[in-house]
């Protein structure tokens, strides 16, 4: 945004997603439209009030520019945003420019493809969990598939990388949201916010978010932990100030540097079955994660991982043989 400004370019408006134009506010925490800079330039949240820019937001504006740090993961909501300032541009003929960006996890795709009917903004389009694209190509497949409403299309010019391919191993020079503080958290990140829709802690208000695990009374993990509230991290983790039992995962994180893909299942299995309360373990919000209840289903019925991998492997080859028509740069060899 400095720069836009000091190449006196006329920036009319900023939208800003989750976490705040500066990325310091908590996961889920609502944003409210503020000022940036000595010009007072307004800062539009997408992610308060409403989630799409409106007609008034638009107005005088002859081209918005998208430029966030995505990580790979259906239910990181960046890609949700995007998909909305898309629809709203479409509808109002202002075209978009988006500054691609490598992704983290773009060397690998697995998990269950969403189904419509839990369609949310942790999960718009019928892709897995983890898809394998960066974020300029993503927004090609939403154009090229009609996933606009009403089949529209938008005004797209992606501005591209040089010299990335998927099986590029990217390591973010700047965390893209509070919780994500290590690349062992990126890489962690697609198989332990999973998590988030059950009783376990994922280490919010720790000093390692999404590197550690666990929950009150957990018998088998060899690692303790006490969340408490961090400002602008993590606000009112769960089970704050009450210590939680389980694992460190920082160590398996940096695994996916060395060559591990894939979502990795064992541990979300493992507690659960581990559960003295079953009934509980799993919240309403699990089946919006997995884009599916199919999943949840399968873990309650003792379905094995291999099984429970095997079950989502068609929807995910007919998914790569949509995604091979967006990609703009060389594939990783499967």
């Amino acid at each position: 945004m400095d720069t836009l400004i000091a190449l006196k370019l006329n920036v009319k408006k900023i939208f800003s997603p989750e976490h705040g134009f500066k990325g310091n506010s908590s996961a889920g925490a609502y944003i409210s439209d503020s000022k940036y800079g000595k010009g007072e330039i307004p800062v539009i949240s997408l992610y308060g009030k409403k989630k799409k820019p409106s007609k008034d937001d638009l107005e005088d504006i002859d081209v918005i520019v998208f430029d966030i740090q995505d990580v790979g993961a259906r239910f990181y909501t960046y890609i949700s945003t995007m998909t909305y300032v898309m629809e709203a541009c479409a509808e109002y003929q202002i075209p978009v420019i988006i500054l691609d960006r490598p992704n983290p996890n773009g060397h690998y795709i697995d998990g269950p493809v969403l189904k419509k009917e839990f369609s949310s903004f942790v999960g718009l389009h019928p892709v897995p969990i983890v898809y394998g694209m960066t974020i300029g190509e993503y927004a090609n497949m939403i154009n090229g598939e009609g996933w606009l409403s009403e089949g529209l299309k938008c005004d797209l010019t992606i501005i591209g990388l040089k010299g990335y391919t998927h099986e590029y191993m990217y390591k973010l020079p700047i965390a893209p949201s509070p919780n994500l503080q290590s690349m062992e958290a990126i890489y962690l990140y697609p198989s332990l916010c999973l998590f988030e829709g059950t009783d376990v802690s994922v280490g919010r208000g720790t000093d390692g978010p999404l590197e550690v695990i666990g929950k009150p009374g957990f018998k088998e993990g060899n690692y303790t932990f006490t969340p408490k509230s961090i400002p602008g991290i993590s606000e009112n983790p769960k089970y704050k100030g009450v210590e939680c039992k389980g694992f460190n995962l920082k160590k398996f994180g940096s695994t996916y540097i060395t060559g591990a893909k894939g979502l990795y299942l064992y541990w979300l299995k493992g507690f659960y079955d581990s559960s003295n309360d079953k009934d509980k373990y799993f919240t309403p919000f699990f089946d919006k994660l997995a884009g599916t209840d199919l999943l949840r289903k399968q873990i309650e019925s003792g379905e094995s991982i291999e099984n429970i991998k095997k079950s989502w492997e068609e929807d995910i080859q007919q998914f790569k043989k949509t995604r091979e028509i967006y990609l703009l740069y060389p594939d990783f060899k499967n």
